[in-house]
């Protein structure tokens, strides 16, 4: 395996709920988590980085086309050479790469039909 397009950790968790806003309040209110827009965001010990924990509306399309209740999101060290194993494996993407502020994004589906999220971090997110 080469030493490019490996995953670093999970990026995040995210989840689908009835109340995004309530649940937010819960994990602040009783777990004492600090909540910003995004929801929770954690900081890596000794590595650059963040990790993401963020509820959204049961109604979202984002996690679209899977409908699992979960979307993994997994931070990467350079996403386009993940991207040309994945397709060399016979892999299929969702979608084009989206590149925002605070990196770079890609979307494929597991074969259990789970949604995953691949991030390359770029710039400064926290």
């Amino acid at each position: 395996m080469t030493d490019r397009g490996r995953i670093l950790g999970l990026g995040g968790v995210f989840i689908k709920s009835p109340d995004p806003d309530r649940l937010k309040a819960w994990y602040r209110d009783v777990l004492g988590l600090a909540l910003d827009d995004y929801g929770v965001t954690f900081s890596l010990a000794g590595q650059a980085g963040d990790q993401v924990w963020s509820p959204f509306a049961a109604d979202t399309t984002y996690f679209a086309p899977s409908t699992r209740e979960v979307m993994l999101n997994f931070r990467v060290d350079d996403l386009d050479a993940l991207i040309v194993r994945i397709l060399a494996a016979g892999g299929e993407m969702q979608g084009d790469v989206q590149e925002e502020p605070y990196g770079k994004f890609a979307w494929l589906v597991d074969p259990d039909g789970t949604k995953i999220e691949l991030w390359q971090q770029t710039g400064d997110f926290a």
